[in-house]
């Protein structure tokens, strides 16, 4: 069993009072006009909130990573990368291996990673560094060998985690042992966050919560993925702050409380 620690996961989130995290599931939060009416919901204060919340996890956890699934990037509907080369400059087994060029990962000025779970491959890239964040994409081995080969003719980095789909679980372990990372900050969907929940892989929960209300049936919400499986429970939590702005905007933060182990 591999037992290298994993990082410390915190979800930080702003949703409606519904727990909405978008307008519907075929609106993303990055499209202009999703992205005004998503801003126009929320008060003056909103954006100061925001501000204290990256201070206090800065203060207290340093974090070197934030986590994005791809469904934040691209709609449901959207497949594989299309287009791409078939012939590679590497064998197939050294494309599904991991991938950091040194240029990037001891780039002077490098500080964070802006970590994406892909497995299917979906996103093209246009942008491979934020100020102080590089882009890094989580993939599997079940990833498209042209999209491996793709992300190293972009020198993009990618770690390898999982069969089939991305084992978040490993992901993260690697994440540990190959850069370092001692705290990650998922700002992702609801189902990447769901799936981190059903995993038992989310140590703190930051939430602002604003004071609108969005309804809809399957609009996506803060934990999507998977339902509760027949004997298991909800995920408890422990209250350490809540704040209420004079606006109506809510700060809460929690500790995931975790059971001990039977026996």
């Amino acid at each position: 069993m591999d037992e290298t620690p994993r990082p410390r996961v915190v979800v930080s989130v702003s949703t409606s009072v519904d727990g909405r995290v978008t307008l519907r599931r075929d609106r993303l939060l990055m499209d202009d006009s999703a992205h005004r009416i998503w801003r126009s919901m929320q008060p003056e204060g909103a954006q100061a909130a925001e501000d204290a919340r990256s201070s206090l996890l800065a203060g207290l956890h340093g974090p070197q990573a934030v986590l994005e699934g791809s469904g934040s990037l691209v709609t449901d509907s959207a497949g594989p990368l299309t287009g791409l080369p078939e012939e590679f400059d590497e064998p197939v087994d050294a494309l599904h291996t991991d991938f950091l060029p040194e240029e990037v990962a001891e780039r002077p000025g490098h500080e964070k990673w802006f970590a994406v779970v892909d497995s299917r491959g979906r996103v093209r890239w246009s942008m491979k560094r934020d100020g102080e964040y590089d882009l890094l994409v989580l993939v599997a081995r079940a990833t498209p060998a042209p999209y491996l080969a793709h992300l190293r003719r972009e020198r993009i980095p990618y770690l390898v985690a999982g069969g089939e789909r991305v084992d978040l679980a490993a992901a993260l372990r690697r994440m540990r042992e190959k850069l370092g990372v001692t705290c990650v900050v998922s700002t992702a969907g609801g189902g990447l966050n769901g799936a981190l929940l059903r995993a038992g892989l989310v140590d703190e929960i930051q939430l602002l919560v604003i004071p609108a209300a969005i309804g809809g049936l399957g609009t996506p919400t803060l934990f999507d993925g998977p339902e509760l499986a027949d004997g298991e429970v909800p995920t408890r939590l422990r209250l350490l702050f809540a704040h209420v702005g004079g606006d109506g905007m809510l700060w809460l933060r929690y500790d995931v409380v975790r059971e001990p182990a039977p026996g």
